[in-house]
């Protein structure tokens, strides 16, 4: 079976949309779940988690690392449902953490902005100007929060393998669409994409154990041999090896670990 992430901007009706087409595969629907999940594991307030999935990244975030530790939390989180299979993900950045899996359908959902204005305008009750600053300072933090940490746009159509506009084409047009596409062959889930989806779970565990303490870590894993990836100087160099030795010696499914120095971190690394 397969995976679906749905990117959508406030008010583009894309929670509603991943619900319906999780009820009408018998998938599950994964949004605040993460968070939650998160949370409880690593004993982070909810409300940082929130913060730091919600606000674009200040410059006092870029010293401190904050962000960068709960998003790598959080990705952990996520990786660990996704080894179910069979889930709708409706949350930031799905199609950005979930890389290198084959069997993600991507789906981008986008609507008229005098649309979501019209919902805002409802739902906060103010005009329309006040509205309209309120969804386009959204969209803009949304945006900065993908430039800043993945250096990708959110609306680079390239992202994803379906652009679905909700305005001539319902909710319920939306859902067939997507349903119809989970069922090509290149989004079942076969034992490689399984596989890549367990090693890339196990690469978001390492990182998350050793995220707080070495912020600037990048993890891979293959075939449960996992590289470890630093800029940081002999010195710490040596402390980080010493705690991935530990890691590798307390946690399943590592069957070799190494630390590289120096050297930059591929494309597909965590």
């Amino acid at each position: 079976m397969a995976i679906v992430t749905v990117s959508r901007g406030s008010y583009s009706r894309g929670k509603e949309v991943a619900e319906k087409v999780a009820a009408r595969l018998d998938y599950t629907c994964v949004g605040r779940e993460v968070i939650l999940d998160a949370s409880d594991r690593f004993n982070i307030p909810e409300v940082k988690l929130v913060r730091a999935i919600h606000d674009a990244p200040s410059i006092l975030d870029r010293f401190s690392h904050g962000k960068q530790t709960y998003i790598a939390y959080m990705q952990c989180a996520l990786a660990r449902r996704a080894r179910q299979d069979d889930m709708v993900y409706h949350g930031l950045a799905g199609h950005l953490l979930l890389k290198g899996v084959p069997h993600v359908l991507k789906v981008r959902i986008v609507r008229p902005l005098s649309e979501r204005v019209a919902d805002e305008m409802k739902r906060k009750g103010v005009g329309e100007r006040e509205a309209r600053s309120l969804i386009l300072r959204d969209d803009e933090e949304r945006r900065k929060w993908t430039q800043t940490l993945y250096g990708k746009d959110p609306w680079d159509a390239s992202m994803y393998d379906l652009i679905l506009r909700i305005h001539k084409l319902t909710v319920a047009d939306a859902v067939d669409f997507i349903c119809k596409a989970v069922g090509l062959e290149q989004f079942r889930a076969t034992p490689e994409a399984r596989r890549r989806i367990g090693d890339l779970s196990l690469a978001c565990d390492v990182k998350a154990a050793l995220v707080d303490q070495y912020f600037d870590v990048s993890v891979t894993s293959e075939f449960g041999n996992v590289l470890v990836f630093t800029k940081a100087g002999d010195r710490m160099a040596h402390k980080l090896e010493e705690k991935v030795k530990v890691l590798a010696s307390e946690m399943e499914g590592i069957h070799n670990v190494e630390v590289h120095a120096g050297v930059p971190a591929p494309e597909d690394a965590v």
